[in-house]
């Protein structure tokens, strides 16, 4: 076999192995989701490992799919729990529930309730680090440490580089657009898989159809998609800052540098207005949803917090 033939099977090999072991974690997290049935509706959430409960925080257009990696590595030392929040993943809730911030704070407490979990270490992304800083403020007691990764601060939410996004759900055009990564997953990683991936191959047609299927599936899930974007804005995290800055809780920032949605300075800021701040951890390479791509990082970052706490 020539040798440009054989680098070109090779390099096909590897791209079809890629695509069937992101086939299997996708059945694999399928198959391990749960239901609860909370007031505000059905909750979907993946739960592995035992003890002390961690809760993970997803972003948006995500579910709790995100945190696959760290769960893997996470669940030998936790009971590790991610929901999906309203109005993304599979949850199902009413036409009339609220799916805007204080909402999903509301939720996560439910949940917490009915697994009969007390305390947990937190673990957000995105606009999940919104919620979770939301949920410290109205129930400090129940968070034992806090990991925040590029997400949303007081001074930066929503931030400016999503207005366009907050204008399609505004318009009701946003699922439509979505929807289009359906039908052709290049466009997905072109685009959304650029802006907040290092490498969009990671977004492989089976990942985007378990993030995008659901909140597309019918005109209900669309509408609660597009208002989960309209309860962006105005700025959830207005006035917050004071209330974070009486927190007693060990708080950690492990932030892609790479991100332009989310910067340092984001970062940076966090870590002066905690007052148990534990620093920030840079990844260089991180984009806003670098969680998928370095789930290692994530577990020793997180795993550090937990051991010093």
């Amino acid at each position: 076999m020539k040798r440009r033939d054989f680098l070109y099977v090779t390099a096909a090999a590897v791209v079809a192995g890629r695509a069937q072991a992101a086939q299997t974690e996708v059945e694999r997290y399928r198959h391990a989701r749960r239901y609860v049935d909370l007031p505000c509706g059905r909750i979907a959430y993946v739960e592995r490992g035992t003890g002390a409960a961690a809760l993970f925080l997803h972003g948006a257009p995500l579910n709790g799919f995100q945190w696959r990696g760290a769960l893997d590595r996470l669940a030998p030392y936790r009971r590790c729990i991610a929901p999906d929040f309203m109005g993304l993943g599979y949850s199902q809730v009413p036409e009339n529930q609220s799916v805007a911030p204080a909402a999903q704070v509301a939720m996560l407490a439910a949940l917490l309730d009915a697994l009969g979990v007390g305390q947990a270490d937190i673990v957000a992304s995105d606009s999940g680090g919104a919620v979770a800083q939301l949920f410290l403020v109205r129930f400090p007691a129940r968070v034992r440490t806090l990991v925040l990764t590029n997400c949303d601060t007081e001074p930066n939410s929503p931030p400016p580089l999503i207005q366009p996004v907050l204008d399609m759900a505004r318009a009701g055009t946003l699922a439509d657009d979505t929807a289009r990564w359906l039908a052709d997953g290049n466009l997905a990683r072109a685009t959304f898989g650029a802006a907040a991936y290092h490498d969009p191959a990671l977004l492989t047609d089976d990942i985007i159809d378990y993030y995008v299927a659901p909140m597309v599936s019918t005109p209900l899930r669309r509408r609660q998609y597009h208002a989960f974007h309209n309860a962006l804005a105005p700025n959830p995290l207005a006035g917050i800052e004071a209330a974070l800055k009486r927190s007693t809780v060990p708080v950690r920032m492990v932030w892609g540098a790479s991100d332009v949605i989310f910067p340092m300075a984001d970062a940076a800021y966090l870590d002066r207005i905690f007052p148990r701040s534990q620093g920030i951890y840079r990844v260089p390479k991180g984009k806003l949803f670098f969680q998928e791509e370095f789930p290692d990082v994530i577990a020793e970052e997180v795993l550090q917090l937990w051991r010093t706490a």
